[in-house]
């Protein structure tokens, strides 16, 4: 029988422009099993990244429930969604956001390193990592030195140095042409099946989308 890892009953959330109220998402409901891959589409404005940051505690819902794991997140102290974003959750955005004057291992390493993991540990497992992404030949590169689906990749294996239960993924080929969307996206899905992760994307992209186990679509606030 599958465990369940994310509980989500009936999100909303709203947002005010200018005198009037936008109600982005209108009652979302979804359930992931652990080890699940899940691609959410939708167009543009539709409330997809909004969904996603609420799940990684990155924003808060008006009404409604998130579960992750045994641990409800609605409700939690700003201290306590800090912690549950170190321990429990992998983020990759479009955008890298790597430290420009950090090397490509010491940004793998970093977050590890900041939530207690000792530094030799933490090298060994960012470098395990960067294997993972085929790039054990760029550990000492900085982001300016790397290509943008190298950077991207560093990115994907960042998102998986604490071991998180979930990681959650942005549109995370938005920013690159077709050859290294598909490199990145292969990379995705197979290190999330290889450290035995739950993925959740949101993507435009079809290539992205037809990887994952289960499909949805985001429309009109609701999630089907």
């Amino acid at each position: 029988m599958s465990e369940l890892l994310v509980t989500v009953r009936n999100i909303v959330k709203s947002f005010a422009s200018g005198t009037e109220t936008l109600y982005i998402l209108k009652g979302v409901n979804l359930t992931v099993d652990r080890g699940s891959m899940v691609a959410i589409s939708g167009s543009s404005g539709s409330g997809k990244s909004t969904l996603l940051n609420i799940l990684g505690g990155l924003d808060r819902c008006d009404s409604g429930s998130v579960r992750v794991g045994d641990t409800t997140i609605t409700g939690l102290s700003e201290a306590a969604l800090t912690g549950y974003r170190s321990r429990r959750i992998g983020f990759i955005f479009q955008f890298h956001y790597l430290l420009k004057d950090f090397t490509a291992l010491e940004n793998v390493m970093l977050p590890a390193y900041i939530a207690g993991m000792k530094k030799k540990d933490a090298l060994e497992k960012a470098r395990s990592l960067l294997d993972d992404v085929r790039l054990s030949d760029r550990l000492q590169h900085y982001p300016s030195q790397l290509s943008g689906g190298e950077r991207q990749r560093v990115a994907v294996a960042r998102s998986m140095v604490n071991d998180p239960d979930l990681i959650l993924a942005d549109e995370p080929t938005g920013n690159l042409d077709p050859q290294n969307s598909a490199a990145v996206t292969e990379i995705l899905y197979r290190g999330a099946e290889k450290w035995g992760k739950t993925l959740i994307v949101v993507t435009h992209d079809d290539k992205v989308a037809e990887r994952a186990m289960v499909r949805l679509s985001l429309d009109a606030g609701f999630l089907t």
